[in-house]
């Protein structure tokens, strides 16, 4: 019997790597070489992604026999879940592969921001010893309450951290207390988004990349958060209004305000992006779940993939899944 033909856009862990390797016929194609994926599309059982090849309608024609798309990672704001639907194409992913790393690199983030401190190099004498403990110093966090837009996975570890370290978390989110499955003892408090914004000393954004989340934190949002405020988006670069950020920021600049920016719209932002002109908007280069651990859990999306392709139910399937982040 010949092997299910397999088409690899993107990078994966060596070790998944060679075993999908073993059990299909896998060809790697750079998803920009669009002639050459176009090409081979035309004979693929199955498709293996992460975050830069899209897969649309365009994209669904090209592959008549395509039976499953494996998507490495957790969003699927690149893949049109509808369409595949249509055509009968299943989608697998790796809903919590990342959660642990990106929670990580959050706290990671809000403590260089606000508990700032460097290191001392030999030529430092007395006089910038002192000046240093003068000058370097933060807010502590159980004083502190945490707004968390988005109370998926990531949102709840966030919010156990913060717990642990005696915030007050305040929540918004579409599902309900009950329907989240969050138990009394938790302590967080759900919130209306006004009440979120207005009380969040630190606002962490964790929600999905729906279309009716474009602009999420839009100008009436900004007007709303206190202009001390720590905002912090590792999650999808299309929730705020850039426009309205920098009006913000620009505000917020004498009161201890700041922006930190890990995911963009465009990625990567361009020269001419107007938060550069802002000190107190940080941009990072999309890091968050860069981990030797959490890229190698987002690989193994090929354990379904070859499930699928043997015509068995796979573990986790994007379509009938509650996509939390």
């Amino acid at each position: 019997m010949s092997k299910a033909r397999v088409i690899l856009t993107e990078h994966l862990d060596d070790e998944a790597i060679q075993w999908l390797s073993e059990r299909v016929h896998l060809t790697r194609i750079p998803h920009n070489d669009t002639a050459t994926l176009w090409q081979a599309l035309a004979e693929a059982d199955g498709l293996v992604i992460r975050t830069y090849t899209q897969v649309n309608e365009v994209l669904l024609a090209a592959a008549p026999h395509l039976r499953v798309i494996g998507r490495a990672g957790v969003g699927l704001d690149n893949v049109d879940l509808a369409a595949c639907a249509a055509r009968g194409v299943r989608v697998v992913f790796t809903p919590d592969a990342n959660t642990q790393a990106v929670v990580e690199y959050v706290w990671a983030l809000l403590f260089d921001a606000l508990r700032p401190r460097r290191s001392l190099s030999p030529q430092d004498g007395a006089a910038a010893f002192h000046a240093y403990r003068k000058q370097l110093f933060g807010r502590q966090l159980d004083t502190m309450t945490l707004g968390i837009l988005g109370m998926g996975r990531i949102g709840r570890r966030v919010a156990e951290v913060a717990r642990a370290f005696g915030l007050r978390v305040l929540y918004n989110d579409l599902l309900s207390h009950d329907a989240l499955g969050l138990s009394e003892a938790t302590r967080h408090e759900a919130a209306d988004k006004a009440t979120l914004y207005q009380h969040s000393d630190i606002l962490t954004l964790h929600t999905d990349g729906r279309s009716s989340n474009h602009h999420l934190l839009d100008a009436s949002a900004f007007s709303q958060l206190p202009l001390h405020c720590t905002l912090l988006n590792a999650a999808r670069g299309m929730l705020i209004d850039h426009e309205a950020l920098c009006a913000w920021a620009e505000r917020a600049q004498t009161h201890g305000g700041q922006a930190i920016l890990d995911v963009h719209d465009p990625e990567p932002p361009p020269q001419d992006a107007p938060m550069w002109k802002h000190p107190n908007i940080r941009l990072l280069p999309h890091l968050a779940s860069r981990t030797a651990q959490a890229l190698a859990a987002m690989s193994w999306v090929v354990y379904d993939v070859v499930r699928v392709l043997a015509g068995e139910e796979p573990h986790y399937p994007a379509e009938s899944s509650v996509v939390f982040d």
